[in-house]
């Protein structure tokens, strides 16, 4: 092998390690996106009670001022896809900086709550957009062999993206809850608005990136440029595979020009091809267990139950949820998909159920408010993190894994912005739905998150197949739905 590394670096290609970290580097780059998801979609935690107070806003109008720009992050989703096909991955990711960094100016300088909201929706577009064209572009520049892993790094920037957002949020209101987030800071700006202004930076930082990314090799020879194809091509794949991989793309395109009718999403199940709503039932079942509810409201709640340090609870969620990631990128191309979808249901079923548990002992008191005593604020407490463990370790990277390359090559980018935007109005209607059901019972609330993580284990039980391994051009041939366990035994041997 190391002799296969110098003919190829003595005759002027690269060698197969120098290919590898042009890979990851590609795989890096692409997933700054994420990074920009998870921070803009986590900032307002730290803001939110500032932003009510400062508004004075009503509990409902509070909630659906966070919720609203997850309306912009479905539309965002819905459109990018067909963007990205129209214009280029890369430059799509250009169009998502300038949302980004448009919002992030725009919400930090609101002078009422319906512009703020504006502002959150621009930036909600940025998040979906950077939602579909990131692990597109992931999936597209790295090869099969290693597709599992470098996907990965989208969630992995997402938790990354997640944990600056608290981090930043606590430092900047001092880790005082509320209070902190309302005292004003440099130029007389309160603390709240610095915690949107920051997005500035990264935003710029991705722009920047993706003007230096190369093109998918995928889009350039749909677009008929297969010598730019070939050029990204030399940076990602041994010279020997060139000609190979650039002939199972245009034969994948060629097939989708012979048969128009299956390079659309409708099929024979409700409309759609049962691929696609694989995918739609994916995004909706990783919302529904309620992730986002700590990641948006977290510090509100662990006040509410009487931990004091709830900004620092906060951050530590984000960090496990960090953490455990990398233990996804480790081991998800040696294990496969469906396993380890299938572990992580079992354990959010459990946390989650023991979370509801706890609630069940919380005493209220003449103010409304609850208190959990010993030992179940702990169990709340370790049941929560044990749900981000096992949510961060699976659902989190896995899902934007599979919906990065379960779809066929005809498809991928329109049934990715399907998914990804049924993805954003299941965030949106948790989102919105915490505070009344909260309110209503946090026993009931958090009993029925653990209901959808115990149908998410049935779902991929019986319906989603193993994709480890299989090249983005044979995906078209994977069955979903009834055969799906079948097809993944029939894998295995």
């Amino acid at each position: 092998m190391s002799g296969t590394k110098e003919r190829e670096s003595s005759s002027g290609a690269p060698g197969l390690q120098q290919l590898k970290h042009k890979v990851t580097g590609l795989a890096v780059a692409g997933a700054l996106g994420g990074f920009l998801f998870g921070f803009d979609s986590s900032v307002v935690n730290g803001a939110v009670d500032a932003i009510g107070k400062q508004f004075k806003l009503s509990p409902t109008l509070q909630g659906f001022a966070v919720a609203i720009a997850l309306l912009g992050c479905a539309l965002g989703a819905y459109l990018a896809g067909r963007v990205a096909d129209r214009i280029g991955r890369t430059r799509t990711m250009i169009v998502g900086a300038v949302l980004f960094l448009a919002s992030s100016i725009g919400a930090g300088l609101a002078f009422g709550v319906g512009d703020f909201m504006f502002w959150r929706v621009i930036g909600g577009l940025g998040i979906g957009v950077a939602s579909v064209v990131s692990p597109t572009y992931i999936a597209e520049v790295v090869p099969a062999s290693r597709r599992g892993r470098l996907g990965s790094l989208q969630q992995l920037a997402i938790t990354i993206g997640i944990f600056a957002a608290l981090l930043s949020d606590a430092l900047f209101a001092g880790f005082n809850g509320a209070t902190g987030a309302s005292q004003q800071l440099l130029f007389g700006i309160e603390a709240w608005r610095w915690m949107f202004l920051v997005g500035v930076v990264p935003s710029i930082a991705y722009g920047v990136i993706a003007l230096r990314l190369p093109e998918s090799p995928r889009h350039l020879i749909a677009k008929r440029d297969e010598e730019g194809a070939r050029s990204v091509l030399r940076q990602t794949t041994p010279r020997d595979e060139i000609d190979g991989e650039v002939d199972d793309i245009q034969r994948s395109i060629e097939e989708d020009a012979e048969n128009a009718e299956k390079a659309n999403l409708r099929g024979h199940v409700l409309g759609l091809q049962p691929v696609v709503w694989a995918g739609i039932v994916l995004s909706v079942l990783q919302q529904f267990v309620g992730i986002n509810v700590i990641f948006y409201y977290s510090t509100t709640l662990w006040n509410a139950v009487g931990f004091k340090d709830s900004f620092a609870i906060s951050v530590v969620s984000a960090v496990i949820n960090v953490a455990v990631t990398f233990v996804a990128i480790a081991i998800v191309d040696k294990v496969g998909r469906r396993p380890m979808l299938l572990a992580g249901s079992a354990g959010m079923t459990i946390a989650l159920a023991a979370v509801a548990i706890a609630f069940s002992q919380a005493n209220p008191s003449a103010s409304g408010a609850v208190s959990l005593p010993n030992p179940w604020g702990i169990v709340a407490l370790i049941g929560a993190n044990l749900f981000v463990i096992c949510f961060g370790a699976t659902w989190g990277p896995l899902v934007w894994v599979l919906l990065g390359e379960m779809f066929p090559n005809r498809i991928r980018a329109k049934a990715l912005g399907v998914a990804a935007a049924a993805q954003w109005i299941a965030n949106f209607v948790v989102t919105l739905s915490f505070p009344p059901l909260a309110n209503l019972s946090l026993v009931f609330t958090y009993g029925l998150y653990a209901a959808f993580a115990l149908i998410s284990l049935l779902f991929v039980f019986f319906l989603i197949p193993e994709t480890k391994g299989v090249t983005l051009e044979a995906m078209g041939g994977l069955a979903f739905g009834r055969k799906a366990r079948l097809a993944a035994k029939e894998a295995a041997h």
